[in-house]
């Protein structure tokens, strides 16, 4: 019986042999060491592909791509559910309705899509009542006290000086001229004439671009309004006051480039500076398109020191903010030892306010060889508080201190004891001592001058 059972096993496995997948042990030794013709033709098929089409993706990166695709989604799927669950438990507390999330498919919609779509139910269902909370505690906080309110009332002003606009600076340089129609304008002669309505038209559109332009190409219009006749007329049809402040920057390195001194001191005077102190006034700081438009306009030193420094200084109204932030940008641009001399001393010969001792100073610190004539509108400038008993402020002591400090030896035996009798009636604890020392441990103007002709007739 053994037997028998035993050959018909055996007949069996002749019938049917056992195919493994990969043939016998000697065929699988030799697939590993000899290369597949078919693989071969595979791989060069897809390198083919590669080269042709970037995009094509290889059958071995597609298969890592599915496995870690499998595994994010595994992960997102996991972190839905236990945002489903805190999510369903807060919005049923709040709303009574449960949140119904999607779940996350490689297929159709992706991923990102949907948990968008899930954080834009839940924001709706969720913030709803927290920005309504958020509401009324503001408004509960911001609530005023009449009688603070009183008191912030008493440190205004009660009777401001009326500003113009530049509109209504314009508008009444206009009008003042138009009976006189082939009559010039002041200084920067200007004829008025009767502007087309198409010409109207097109520089109303370059209003309109201005407005809100950023960056790129200004319109080729604006670009001629310098080489107009009636430039200024035209001008005010774009509204620089709507101007943004990239196109005022835009604007200014026109200008300044291709206008000539005088009209350039105008656009400064009628457009840049009411701009600038705006900006400043609102925002309590000068946007950076601004501060490179004053660096431009430095291009014309002149023209800067005429219609806008100067100006500013006379005016009385300017701020420490704006001196400041004016100052700095003198500070940083190169200006002509000419035109910083006449700036000192214009500003030296005024009215004294802080933003005064603000500019000199930064011209002080420019370590110019300044004239004698100079020199000595600044030594009088200091001078000129000698019967003044009020108290004055920080930045005239350091404005002091700076000018003796680089100019010392250039003044002269009578002007070192004239200021040595202001350091009697103006004290500072700390600056004052610095100024007597530079005062006392420096030659003067004379002893410099006798130094030299005795070396000029030794030699």
């Amino acid at each position: 019986m053994g037997k028998h059972k035993k050959d018909k096993l055996s007949k069996a496995i002749r019938d049917n042999p056992i195919t493994r997948p990969g043939g016998g042990l000697g065929e699988q030794l030799h697939n590993d060491q000899v290369v597949n013709p078919s693989d071969q033709k595979q791989r060069s098929k897809d390198k083919n592909r590669m080269e042709e089409d970037p995009e094509f993706v290889d059958n071995k990166t597609t298969k890592r791509i599915l496995k870690q695709a499998r595994l994010q989604q595994q992960q997102l799927e996991d972190e839905l559910a236990e945002e489903e669950e805190t999510a369903g438990d807060r919005s049923q507390r709040r709303s009574g309705k449960s949140t119904v999330r999607k779940s996350v498919k490689l297929g159709g919609v992706s991923a990102a899509q949907e948990s968008e779509e899930s954080d834009e139910d839940e924001f709706a269902l969720v913030s709803g009542d927290e920005d309504e909370r958020d509401q009324e505690t503001f408004s509960k906080e911001i609530s005023i006290d009449p009688d603070d309110e009183q008191a912030l009332e008493m440190f205004m002003n009660k009777n401001p000086e009326p500003t113009k606009k530049l509109g209504e600076i314009l508008m009444e340089k206009l009008t003042e001229k138009q009976t006189e129609i082939e009559t010039q304008f002041s200084e920067a002669g200007v004829v008025i004439h009767k502007v087309d309505p198409r010409v109207e038209e097109m520089y109303e559109g370059v209003r309109d671009v201005l407005k809100r332009y950023r960056s790129g190409k200004l319109p080729k219009a604006f670009k001629l309004i310098p080489r107009l006749a009636n430039w200024e007329q035209i001008l005010y049809i774009t509204d620089p006051n709507g101007w943004s402040a990239a196109a005022m920057y835009q604007a200014t390195r026109i200008f300044a480039s291709n206008l000539k001194e005088k009209m350039a001191q105008r656009f400064f005077n009628l457009v840049l500076l009411p701009r600038v102190r705006d900006d400043i006034d609102e925002y309590k700081k000068l946007n950076f398109h601004l501060y490179q438009a004053l660096r431009k306009s430095l291009f014309k030193p002149a023209a800067f020191m005429k219609g806008f420094l100067i100006p500013l200084c006379e005016s009385g109204t300017c701020t420490l903010r704006e001196a400041i932030i004016i100052g700095s940008v003198l500070a940083k641009n190169s200006i002509p030892l000419l035109h910083s001399s006449a700036a000192m001393l214009k500003i030296a010969e005024m009215d004294y306010s802080g933003s005064n001792s603000i500019f000199l100073r930064v011209f002080v610190d420019k370590k110019y060889a300044l004239p004698y004539r100079v020199i000595d509108a600044m030594v009088y400038h200091f001078l000129k508080f000698e019967k003044d008993k009020r108290l004055l402020p920080v930045l005239w002591h350091q404005c002091f201190l700076a000018f003796v400090q680089r100019y010392k030896e250039y003044l002269s035996s009578e002007q070192k004891e004239a200021l040595q009798g202001i350091l009697r009636v103006h004290l500072h604890q700390q600056i004052t001592p610095e100024i007597r020392r530079e005062l006392m441990n420096s030659k003067c103007r004379d002893e410099v001058i006798q130094e030299n002709a005795a070396m000029m007739v030794d030699s």
